[in-house]
């Protein structure tokens, strides 16, 4: 009897580990070393769960069934592989083999505290003549990323790379993008997803063939950066929401329990977490849900004691929105303008892309318009080019945000402040008119919040328009009478 008691306890508590172990199909091993030497405290993950290497850079990590892949939270002075700009970061899990999955880094010979990355959204290209546009932008950003030689720099991809074909595109993409001298790392997409399949799990798939997980973090100095999957594509054909699904989030709970509170993240998704400096209420709706993310609330308030700047891209429109002290998202302008057909975007923001520097806990930024100097903040428009205004002088400044100043001089003097306002942008509106014949019925301008306005006392009289940005840069723009 005693002998039975005892072989049914074993029995149950068996049954209890199989039950809380269930998705589970063993432990996958390996090291991390730089110089054949181990690197302690790297975080390790599937995509699920997280561990950290010993003294000697091993690591144990229980693997969750139907995970693809195990990869680093890349350490902060390390560099890992790179293949065509591509980091390689992460290894696929082979059927059947849990041992030897090493990763050799080597150390970054540029201080990382101090680094630079660029920020694209918005490829989105298809056709050949889109690439041909495409290359002279990669070799700007070249020459750009050349005047920083002392600087660590990366690149950032917000997303849509592809338009819709992306098992044909990759070549082309590749054949612009292994030109940049630095690794980018990459988002996922709505234009990049697989969209015939029956479930969203079904969605990412050849996008992680190309460019490994699409949720992952990596660090530089003293940031921390993360990159999240929020496309989650509803099983009709095309069809999607911006939502951060359970998995995802329950990975990134793992990956901040190895993460400083107080500490400067970066949150790279495809969609904008929320366009407004407040939750809207929920409102049910597909054009709605796609502009943002509908349970970006609980994201926010998974990391309340974070600095943290949400980069997105999806709008094709340039925006930052302010949520608090300690929140900021930047939803940046398309490199593709409006989808290759004209130099600006929806907004009148000009095609191009972020520039963002960070040394140590600060971080500065500003837009570069495609072709542009870097002083080109803004747009300025006569009176009389605005139907909603006609008596106004018009500014477009598509990077403000409510620390910058936008004011007017009238012959010389400060006139004060001029209005913001929300509409359309004159030179949007024309580009999209014009094109009508020749772009998909549903491109249109939209409406933005970054628009400024006042009335001229002189009809003849010289005119200036004056920007201050949040850093104290100080820009302006004469504008010529009509």
């Amino acid at each position: 009897m005693k002998r039975f008691f005892i072989l049914t306890l074993f029995l149950c508590i068996g049954l209890s580990l199989w039950a809380g172990d269930k998705y589970r199909t063993g432990f996958l091993t390996g090291t991390v070393t730089c110089n054949g030497k181990g690197i302690s405290d790297v975080v390790v993950t599937d995509g699920t769960c997280c561990v950290t290497t010993d003294k000697k850079g091993t690591y144990r990590l229980p693997v969750q069934r139907g995970a693809r892949f195990v990869y680093l939270s890349t350490p902060a002075g390390y560099l890992t592989e790179c293949d065509r700009t591509i980091p390689r970061f992460y290894q696929e899990i082979e059927p059947g083999k849990t041992r030897h999955y090493d990763f050799c880094l080597t150390k970054n010979p540029k201080d990382d505290t101090r680094h630079l990355f660029v920020l694209e959204a918005d490829v989105q290209a298809g056709l050949p003549d889109h690439w041909k546009q495409y290359a002279p932008i990669v070799e700007e950003i070249n020459g750009l990323v050349k005047e920083h030689p002392r600087q660590d720099v990366f690149g950032l991809n917000c997303g849509d790379i592809f338009w819709d074909t992306p098992l044909k595109s990759f070549p082309d993409y590749m054949a612009q993008a292994e030109k940049l001298g630095f690794p980018v790392f990459r988002t996922i997409g709505n234009h990049d997803m697989d969209t015939h399949g029956r479930t969203h799990e079904t969605s990412y798939r050849t996008f992680e063939g190309f460019f490994g997980p699409t949720h992952y973090s990596f660090n530089k100095g003293n940031a921390h950066y993360i990159v999240m999957n929020n496309n989650f594509y509803v099983g009709r054909d095309y069809f999607y929401i911006g939502y951060f699904d359970e998995q995802t989030l329950r990975w990134l709970e793992e990956d901040l329990a190895y993460v400083p509170q107080g500490t400067l993240l970066f949150v790279i998704c495809h969609i904008p977490t929320c366009v407004t400096e407040k939750e809207r209420p929920f409102e049910y709706g597909y054009t709605r849900l796609g502009g943002e993310t509908t349970n970006a609330g609980a994201l926010h308030r998974m990391l309340d004691k974070y600095e943290t700047h949400f980069l997105s891209g999806h709008l094709h429109s340039n925006a930052n929105i302010v949520f608090s002290e300690r929140h900021m998202e930047h939803n940046t302008a398309a490199v593709c303008g409006i989808w290759w057909n004209g130099d600006v975007c929806v907004d009148g923001t000009p095609r191009g892309y972020g520039v963002y520097e960070v040394d140590g806990n600060n971080v500065t930024w500003y837009y570069k318009g495609a072709g542009h100097p870097r002083d080109y903040q803004f747009r300025a428009y006569p009176a009389g080019t605005s139907q909603q205004y006609p008596q106004d002088i018009i500014a477009n400044v598509w990077n403000w945000d409510k620390a910058w100043k936008v004011e007017w001089l009238e012959d010389g003097k400060l006139m004060g402040s001029m209005v913001q306002y929300t509409g359309i942008d004159p030179y949007a509106d024309r580009v999209c008119t014009e094109k009508r014949k020749t772009i998909q019925s549903w491109i249109a301008a939209a409406s933005t919040t970054h628009l400024f306005r006042a009335t001229p006392v002189r009809a003849d009289a010289d005119i200036e328009v004056q920007v201050t940005d949040r850093f104290g840069r100080v820009y302006r723009q004469r504008i010529s009478k009509k």
